[in-house]
């Protein structure tokens, strides 16, 4: 028989607490840019685009957490995050030498403004995007309902260097074999790639592109129009203030999951 004493004493279980999942695979780009795929819980339900915390046990094995955009569809059996290197990084300096086999501690609770809920119909959606900023648009480009509330998908990713946009790069072209999106995503999917330091077919911030409105030119677009225009901005947080402000002058207003609007933000990375 358990006495009331005893059951006190037992181990109170946080619902909430991550999970442990096994890592899949993992493929390093760059020396500051790597992806890695781990188990999907059964029970793990997210949105296209949102973000959920991802960590590894600290040395007084307390969970060390930080949040990651999900790279993977929402239909997708596993799960996919793109995460930059830094060697002196609490998380990463040590999650960077993950292999497959490894346990890596997942969050329960999904969330995020990225996700296509949070924004108004429109004609065409434009993702832009800096680094690691890709990752969400990752989700969403492999998602059938993108392709079925837009006419046309225009994803850019602008890096410091040509090596740093393999992921996009590659992951785009790989789509047209999807078996899910690869019909959906043909003429309707536009990556628009540039580099900001080394020398490349396209360069410069995204943020003069659009204000010289050489990226309309070079995609042949008009540009930014608040009756057909819907915007994700993902990316540094310089680049994403300055994006909302180019946004706001082009006239498009600034949703949230409660308020569905023309433009959003991750206000998660902007601090």
């Amino acid at each position: 028989m358990t006495t009331a004493s005893q059951q006190s004493a037992a181990p109170r279980v946080n619902p909430n607490a991550p999970t442990e999942e096994t890592v899949l695979s993992v493929e390093h780009y760059t020396d500051r840019l790597f992806s890695f795929r781990i188990s999907r819980p059964q029970s793990f339900r997210f949105r296209s685009g949102e973000f959920v915390m991802i960590g590894l046990p600290r040395e007084d094995g307390k969970p060390l957490l930080r949040a990651y955009s999900v790279a993977s569809p929402s239909w997708d059996e596993s799960l996919e995050f793109y995460s930059i290197k830094v060697p002196d990084g609490p998380l990463t300096s040590r999650l960077q030498k993950i292999q497959p086999g490894d346990k890596v501690l997942l969050g329960k609770k999904p969330t995020g403004t990225l996700v296509l809920d949070a924004l108004t119909p429109g004609k065409r959606l434009y993702m832009f995007s800096t680094g690691t900023g890709f990752a969400p648009f990752a989700s969403l480009v492999r998602d059938p309902e993108t392709y079925e509330k837009f006419e046309d998908v225009i994803v850019t990713h602008t890096c410091r260097q040509n090596g740093e946009l393999q992921y996009s790069t590659k992951l785009v072209e790989d789509l047209v074999n999807d078996p899910l999106v690869g019909e959906m995503v043909h003429g309707k999917l536009k990556l628009f790639t540039s580099c900001t330091q080394e020398q490349s077919d396209r360069m410069g911030r995204p943020t003069d592109l659009i204000r010289s409105g050489e990226l309309f030119k070079q995609l042949d677009l008009p540009p930014l129009d608040p009756s057909t225009d819907r915007v994700m901005i993902c990316g540094s947080m310089p680049m994403t203030l300055e994006m909302k402000d180019l946004m706001q002058e082009a006239g498009l207003t600034e949703g949230s999951n409660a308020a569905p609007a023309e433009f959003v933000i991750e206000k998660a990375f902007v601090g």
